[in-house]
């Protein structure tokens, strides 16, 4: 099988049923950041082997089909998708990591380490994508869940940013606010 189609040589392509749509469409921006994400999320694992990691781009790769998709065929192809789970199980970790983390006092600046500096990446990243999600204006409740799956998202990289600052016995640094 081919990879190239060459039906996307003009500026159009095909969502997840067949519609046809701008390649420059607010849609495709975010589904390419999330695509963008995973990638950066790979780099971090080649870091740092955490099994949550590749739990993380799963739910990514569900989360971009889920974009990718005509509205239209959400019940088609997702129905028995649960994004509610993928933010409990996110949720669980931001708690279970922050517990072993000293309380932020100010502002920390997103050096230390490579795993530290993939995490703060991943986390602004994720922040992008977040933005562009709610350009999207959808009404439709399994595209609001997967916005707050990746609000979360970002959380959790900021968490686990800290929580590397931890284990590799890297002092965090802070920002200086004014004299």
């Amino acid at each position: 099988m081919k990879i190239y189609t060459k039906t996307g040589d003009h500026g159009i392509t095909s969502l997840v049923g067949g519609t046809r749509i701008e390649k420059s469409s607010d849609l495709l921006e975010v589904y390419g950041s999330i695509d963008e994400l995973n990638a950066f999320l790979g780099l971090l694992i080649t870091e740092k082997e955490i099994p949550f990691l590749t739990e993380i781009q799963q739910n990514l790769f569900v989360i971009g089909g889920i974009v990718a998709t005509d509205p239209t065929f959400y019940d088609q192809y997702w129905q028995n998708v649960n994004i509610t789970e993928f933010i409990s199980s996110i949720e669980n970790e931001i708690d279970l990591l922050s517990d072993q983390i000293e309380p932020m006092k100010t502002f920390i600046l997103p050096q230390g380490s490579k795993s530290i500096s993939y995490a703060h990446i991943c986390r602004t990243i994720c922040r992008r994508t977040e933005r562009k999600m709610f350009k999207l204006e959808s009404e439709n409740a399994l595209l609001k869940s997967c916005m707050i799956y990746v609000n979360r998202l970002s959380d959790y990289f900021f968490i686990l940013a800290r929580f590397f600052h931890k284990i590799d016995s890297v002092n965090e640094t802070y920002c200086k606010l004014g004299k």
